[in-house]
């Protein structure tokens, strides 16, 4: 009977971390098949509280841990070492899962995999302007290009979300790099390629994320997320694909080509016209999805799209101006 080891890292997280503790009370796997590690960073709200509260009455053995780094990669390591499972799985505590989530991830497991895991689908919105932004978060366009944001077959991918680790797969590869603030997971999972795993997709894990529920919110996720693949390209260059880089290198094709406009308009007209074709396609297409405020979807996408890929291709050539200088103050000292 295969023990797992659920991992909560959470900070400031009062608001969201009851409903995914009553989500793992849930769970149809039994009681003793579960061990619950959460992990305060340092929060000054009432998340750690809640993590005692819930330790009392839990039908689960539940440790209670610290991390006063507050830094993600630094609370997964606290938490790992604190594990005793078989299997390791890592949620936000702003996600939320079905009961049967556990054991269709065991079922996954139990054909022979080391690494599995799902679908993550948006959260419920809570009117219509969360539902743009959750469009936002999750069209193909924008946020979520990623293989484990759209569904499909059974198959192997380069990366997941919320996946669940046979214990070993962390006893070959080592701890998460605590230089890394965003890009843990990018890294860590390169390293698990590395050395030979694979991560296998199955269509029956569904789990839910909840997106920011303010556009400045977003933003600002989005420029830490695009600051620190800039980053983490210098620590580890090759773990990203293709489609992080991308807003980095729509950015820079846009000043490039307003720095071509005295010479000529033909390469930033070229530019608009291709991204405002897909700009308006993937509107109109998050537009129809919508379940309330098609008309407000419509309007607001096509400018909210733009803003997100600037924001964090931005973010990302900051990030890597930021490394190279660090660099070279390391190697002048």
């Amino acid at each position: 009977m295969m023990r797992i080891s659920f991992i909560i890292v959470a900070y400031n997280a009062a608001s969201s971390i009851g409903a995914l503790l009553e989500d793992l009370l849930a769970q149809t796997i039994l009681p003793e098949q579960i061990e619950a590690l959460l992990v305060d960073s340092a929060s000054t709200d009432e998340t750690r509280a809640l993590m005692q509260a819930f330790a009392k009455t839990a039908p689960f053995e539940v440790k209670v841990l610290d991390n006063p780094r507050r830094w993600l990669a630094s609370g997964i390591n606290v938490a790992l070492a604190a594990a005793s499972g078989d299997a390791i799985i890592r949620l936000d505590a702003h996600a939320r899962i079905p009961k049967d989530f556990l054991q269709h991830n065991l079922n996954a497991l139990a054909r022979g995999e080391d690494i599995v895991g799902g679908c993550v689908a948006g959260g419920e919105p809570r009117g219509a302007w969360e539902s743009v932004l959750r469009t936002v978060d999750t069209s193909r366009f924008c946020g979520g290009a990623a293989p484990f944001r759209n569904g499909g077959e059974a198959r192997y991918v380069d990366t997941l979300a919320y996946a669940l680790y046979r214990r070993e797969v962390y006893d070959t590869v080592g701890l998460y790099d605590e230089r890394l603030r965003r890009t843990e997971d990018n890294d860590m999972h390169y390293r698990m390629h590395k050395a030979g795993y694979k991560f296998y997709f199955s269509p029956d894990i569904i789990s839910y994320h909840a997106a920011r529920s303010t556009m400045r919110g977003q933003l600002k996720q989005k420029w830490g997320n695009g600051y620190w693949i800039g980053r983490t390209m210098r620590i580890q260059p090759c773990c990203f694909a293709p489609r992080h880089l991308v807003p980095a290198a729509f950015v820079l094709a846009l000043f490039g080509a307003l720095a071509l406009l005295p010479v000529s308009a033909w390469p930033l007209a070229l530019l608009l016209f291709a991204y405002l074709t897909c700009d308006l396609f993937f509107a109109a297409r998050g537009a129809a999805s919508q379940q309330e405020g098609r008309l407000l979807a419509l309007v607001s996408l096509p400018l909210l799209f733009p803003a997100v890929h600037i924001v964090y291709g931005t973010g990302t050539i900051c990030g890597l101006l930021s490394a190279g200088k660090e660099k070279r103050h390391a190697e002048m000292g």
